[in-house]
């Protein structure tokens, strides 16, 4: 049976399975691949610039086609699928824009020749094995600029987005991309080391599981070939104070909700000052229990089922380990009683070490909140966890909750937003949520061939 296949999560039906390429099938799109890049990369930058221009005007137009894809294939409402798609579509059209300068070439000091200059040209083939939360997005980040470059792209999928990956394939090639230049690769994981051991790829980019990024990280090391890992995070929000409680609870919620709480860089753990944590864990309850759940089709859903319901179960371990030790539920916990992979948004408080949800990450719609009775202390715990990816600090006193985010070890610190992502920000982490850097200058410099060229007198 075929790992891919568009299984929905609102009725648990498999509604379209795809055929996987063998070994040698994955080494023909290895050599398509080559053959497209051959040509790619000797496109004028401007040439390139218009290809990612038109695949943003192609996102924004067949948004509500690239939404139903996903929301049907892992989940996502109507809303969030089609604010994905146009943020994916901005990633495409910030690189047309910005590209060119930024492949510039750097004059540096002559430095006793008449001229020292870096180029910054591309490298090759190369492989993105992307997840399913987020299959517009994370794909833009990884491909948008490795095009720009003048890089190619296979791209293997989860298993459950292959629909909405053959449609970002589609759409790279009528935007003027030539064939082969990005490649939907429906392989076996068993397959991917082979592929990484082509010399013809030069990168490989995962986000995923600390598991799939140990094993890609591991291939890669063996065949020294350049990765990028984007992993996990169990990222803090730490609230000093809020004149408008309510208000700060509402914007808590919305923000680990969002795409079912299924985002590496959602706001898992909540730290609140002492002075207003009851009133915000109540106020926080409400807005949760508010959540509109249901068929992501369903315009006035607000959250949909989660990915799978192996990932329900595997969340709802979770959470009754941390029942079971004397955890607080104040809201859900528990699968809703339903078709689908549906769980309840929850709100836990009284989570201790002894329990899994201390150092785990929770993939899904649980908050977890602890009280603070020191800013420090708060802060030795925040930090106290493997993964580094991002994290945040709220106060209606900007500039004090600054130093505060300051202390964090992330990647990203924000100050009174958690998670905000644009095409001209660096987004990556630290720790066991990985290495390198995606989007902004940052993410046209991780595979690219800074070549200096110096010309000496004779």
């Amino acid at each position: 049976m075929s790992n891919y296949r568009t299984e929905n999560p609102t009725t648990g039906e498999i509604e379209r399975t795809f055929d996987e390429v063998d070994r040698a099938g994955a080494l023909a799109a290895v050599e398509r691949a080559h053959r497209a890049y051959e040509q790619w990369r000797e496109r004028p930058l401007d040439e390139r610039a218009q290809v990612l221009r038109r695949a943003a005007d192609l996102y924004d137009e067949r948004a509500d086609e690239l939404a139903r894809a996903i929301a049907i294939e892992m989940g996502k409402p109507l809303k969030e699928a089609k604010g994905e798609a146009r943020l994916a579509g901005s990633i495409y059209r910030w690189y047309a824009d910005h590209g060119p300068e930024l492949l510039a070439e750097e004059e540096l000091e002559a430095q006793g020749a008449l001229r020292s200059v870096v180029r910054k040209e591309p490298v090759g083939v190369l492989l993105g094995v992307m997840p399913w939360n987020y299959p517009y997005y994370q794909v833009a980040r990884f491909a948008a600029p490795n095009l720009m470059l003048g890089n190619t792209i296979l791209l293997k999928h989860a298993g459950i987005c292959a629909g909405s990956n053959a449609l970002m394939e589609e759409i790279l090639l009528q935007a003027g991309l030539p064939e082969g230049g990005f490649i939907n690769l429906l392989a076996s994981s068993k397959i991917i080391p082979d592929v990484i051991a082509d010399p013809r790829v030069q990168g490989v980019s995962l986000t995923g599981s600390e598991q799939a990024g140990a094993a890609v990280g591991r291939s890669a090391g063996e065949n020294l070939t350049k990765s990028v890992l984007e992993l996990g995070g169990s990222d803090a929000m730490i609230v000093l104070d809020a004149a408008d409680i309510d208000a700060m609870a509402k914007t808590a919620a919305r923000a680990r909700l969002s795409n079912c709480g299924q985002a590496c860089n959602s706001p898992k753990r909540m730290f609140v000052a002492d002075a207003i944590h009851d009133d915000f864990v109540a106020a926080l309850t409400r807005h949760v229990e508010a959540t509109v759940v249901g068929d992501p089709l369903d315009e006035d859903t607000r959250m949909g089922p989660m990915s799978t319901t192996q990932a329900r179960d595997d969340l709802d371990e979770q959470v009754q380990d941390a029942v079971g030790k004397g955890a607080t539920v104040h809201t859900g916990g528990q699968p809703v009683d339903r078709a689908g992979a549906f769980y309840a948004p929850t709100v836990l408080t009284g989570i201790t070490p002894d329990m899994r949800a201390w150092t785990e990450e929770l993939f899904g719609p649980v908050v977890m909140v602890y009280r603070m009775t020191d800013v420090d202390a708060a802060l030795e715990q925040a930090n106290d966890s493997p993964f580094g990816l991002s994290g945040s600090v709220w106060s209606d006193h900007p500039e004090q909750a600054a130093k505060v985010a300051a202390r964090l070890d992330v990647g990203m610190a924000y100050v009174n937003e958690h998670g905000t992502t644009m095409p001209g920000l660096p987004f990556g982490g630290v720790k066991r949520s990985g290495y390198g850097r995606e989007l902004a200058a940052d993410g046209m410099n991780e595979f690219v061939n800074r070549k200096l060229v110096r010309v000496a007198a004779r």
